[in-house]
């Protein structure tokens, strides 16, 4: 396990001392949002955060409080309990937030996502920011950390993967259990994808099967959990030391620097 400090719980005096022995610092991002009746509005919140606060290796990073309120799509902001932000807005804030993180004194910055819908918005805070400080920023979906096949053992009659399914459910089921209950809640087979094998992205309002979840619900339990959580955190093991080991983000030579 790495050695995690909240930087909610830094005194001011000693803010310089701590990002000097800081690997990186850790910004968890996700949403509130209806999952169904057998989640919690804080899903994504919950795990982004659970993951953030077990981050293994032998290093020190700096934990900062998530972000738990950002943009969610038109097929879940019309449901109850979800807080949808615009766009516009939560991708300022996000801008705002990475480049306080870097003028604290943190050089790289790990952004653990659990909302699929953050994925485009992060890369474009990152990018914004990269461009005004001197910064190296890894964004981690925590949902793609195991691919499906790593994972097909595990689910019947799909991969599980989806807004609200077992996979999901699963682990969230591993870090809160308390907070999930699938008892009667119905399984939505989830749509066929396209019949392409083209990269795209298809958006829409009302997909159909759909009730702000989908998926076979009844295939989530605690013990699917615990292995999905144990191998995710294996791999965003690896990926941080590849990402440690890389050479510093030292900015280029100008033409005319002498």
């Amino acid at each position: 396990m790495a050695e995690l400090i909240r930087f909610a719980e830094v005194r001011g005096g000693l803010r310089a001392e701590v990002a000097e022995q800081a690997a990186f610092a850790v910004l968890p991002i996700g949403a509130v949002e209806w999952h169904g009746p057998h989640l919690p509005f804080g899903t994504d919140v919950i795990l982004a955060s659970e993951f953030a606060s077990r981050i293994r290796g032998d290093f020190t990073a700096v934990l900062f409080p998530a972000m738990p309120y950002s943009a969610c799509p038109g097929k879940t902001s019309g449901h109850e309990g979800t807080i949808a932000i615009r766009p516009e807005v939560a991708l300022a804030y996000l801008c705002d937030v990475l480049q306080g993180i870097v003028e604290s004194g943190f050089e790289r910055v790990l952004v653990l996502n659990g909302h699929d819908a953050n994925m485009s918005m992060a890369r474009a805070a990152m990018e914004w920011v990269s461009g005004k400080r001197r910064a190296s920023f890894l964004l981690v979906n925590w949902f793609q950390l195991l691919s499906p096949a790593e994972t097909s053992h595990l689910f019947t009659g799909h991969n599980g993967r989806g807004h609200g399914g077992p996979f999901e459910a699963s682990a969230v089921w591993s870090f809160t259990p308390e907070s999930v209950d699938t008892d009667g809640v119905p399984d939505l087979p989830p749509r066929p994808a396209l019949d392409t094998d083209r990269p795209h992205v298809l958006v829409e309002s009302y997909p159909s099967p759909w009730d702000g979840w989908s998926g076979y619900v009844s295939q989530a339990n605690r013990a699917k959990g615990d292995e999905l959580v144990d191998g995710a955190l294996d791999r965003l093991a690896e990926v941080l030391h590849a990402w440690i080991a890389s050479p510093r983000t030292d900015p280029p030579r100008v033409i005319g620097d002498r």
